[in-house]
């Protein structure tokens, strides 16, 4: 077997003995082992309930969860349950390490034809000097690939396509995920392969496409014996992005001008503005504007305080894995619209605040011009924004070292899946 088989094994093993120890001490301490038991659960059910509230129910259900925690833990030390849970911890928490070993990503590609001629345009700016820390233009020398350094002042645009009529071959990318777009743009445009380089700041398309964040300088071994694949590319209105545009809240933020160096103080800020407008903002002169859009159903929609729409969903919501995407070449766009908190479904569950729906098209319209964040950068563009994907667009090339997939694609949607998965694997139904 191999590793991850043998950790899918343990971790069931380990967590089925901790459910077994579990009910052990309920069923040898009742009903104070049952007291407890329910203790801890309500007080989990609770902080998952304020998760989807505001306000004062919020209030209230984070006090309950405190309460009852704070009522477990007292009734471990005064019944002397402290050991048996103890167990119970160890178990769980070894048996969940063993999990996340399982459900982790490694893709591993054939490798293919090395380029002749490729260059990587670079941003000594960056990730606060990621490239230049790294050494970067040297490493890239070392391997054949010609570095060309983005300098104030320098149209990107103009230097990749220089570059490709000069008879580059391959392209590569060492800034933010907006440079990134760009010279993928050019490199599908004209069917390169291309390298992500993760030297920016928070590196979203490298970590989803399954390049290590944390390796700069091996992430250039994707044009000496790298493999490919193809993933998708979004556009809006005709520009293209490799993450997401956002509308909103997130959008105006971008547009401040203190948003790059306090990001968190303005985003706050800019959120409290934005409480009770349902939707509505503010076009660049000052003017009121409604955004309008299909929801899933067919049905026209007007209110929300954020919009995401994205290359490829997002995994929102969720424990493990929430706010990557599991996936770039699914072939549609992920639209999440976030309208704040909307109480419970019929079934009686907390309903999260936020629609979310996948479409290969996707129209917002308003009057006037509409503030968005491409890829984290502040634009003004006309409306309508019209969104389209662009299935298969683009040759990625990954390093052999590297996962080769994102860290969520093999990640289950819940606890009952999880369990469900992890026996596969185990059992070896599922590589």
């Amino acid at each position: 077997m191999d590793a991850r088989r043998w950790s899918a094994v343990g971790a069931v093993v380990l967590i089925g003995a901790a459910v077994v120890a579990a009910a052990v001490t309920a069923v040898q301490n009742f009903p104070r082992g049952i007291i407890l038991v329910a203790l801890l659960a309500g007080a989990v059910l609770a902080a998952y309930e304020a998760v989807w509230r505001r306000g004062r129910s919020r209030t209230l259900l984070l006090g309950a969860a405190g309460v009852l925690l704070v009522a477990a833990v007292v009734a471990t030390f005064v019944w002397q349950l402290w050991l048996d849970l103890a167990v119970v911890g160890v178990l769980l928490a070894l048996g969940l390490t063993l999990a996340r070993r399982a459900f982790r990503a490694s893709v591993r590609l054939d490798p293919a034809v090395p380029p002749r001629h490729a260059v990587v345009v670079w941003n000594p700016r960056s990730g606060g000097g990621k490239a230049l820390a790294a050494g970067l233009a040297a490493e890239a020398q070392a391997r054949g690939i010609e570095p060309i350094e983005l300098r104030p002042g320098d149209d990107l645009e103009r230097l990749v396509r220089d570059a490709v009529a000069r008879g580059a071959d391959a392209l590569a990318a060492a800034g933010g995920d907006g440079t990134q777009a760009l010279v993928a743009r050019i490199a599908a445009e004209h069917d390169l392969p291309f390298a992500c380089i993760p030297a920016g700041t928070r590196n979203h398309f490298a970590l989803d496409l399954g390049v290590d964040r944390d390796d700069v300088v091996g992430a250039l071994d994707a044009f000496v014996d790298g493999g490919e694949r193809r993933v998708d590319l979004a556009e809006v209105n005709g520009r293209t992005f490799v993450n997401n545009v956002s509308l909103g809240v997130y959008a105006s933020a971008v547009q401040e001008a203190g948003y790059r160096d306090a990001k968190l103080r303005t985003l706050l800020e800019t959120a409290s503005a934005f409480g009770g407008a349902g939707g509505d903002g503010e076009d660049p002169d000052g003017a009121q504007r409604e955004l309008r859009w299909i929801g899933p159903g067919g049905e026209p929609q007007s209110r929300a305080a954020v919009i995401l729409v994205s290359n490829n969903p997002y995994r929102l919501g969720e424990l493990l894995g929430a706010g990557t995407r599991p996936a770039i070449d699914r072939h549609t766009l992920g639209i999440a619209v976030m309208t704040g908190p909307t109480g419970r479904t019929t079934d009686g569950r907390a309903r999260p605040p936020w629609e979310q729906w996948q479409a290969e098209q996707f129209v917002i319209d308003c009057a006037g011009k509409v503030p968005i964040g491409v890829d984290g950068e502040a634009l003004v563009l006309s409306a309508p924004l019209e969104f389209t994907i662009r299935p298969a667009a683009l040759r990625v090339r990954l390093a052999p070292q590297h996962p080769g997939a994102s860290p969520s694609a093999q990640l289950p949607d819940g606890p009952a899946d999880g369990v469900r998965r992890l026996v596969s694997i185990a059992v070896g139904r599922q590589h």
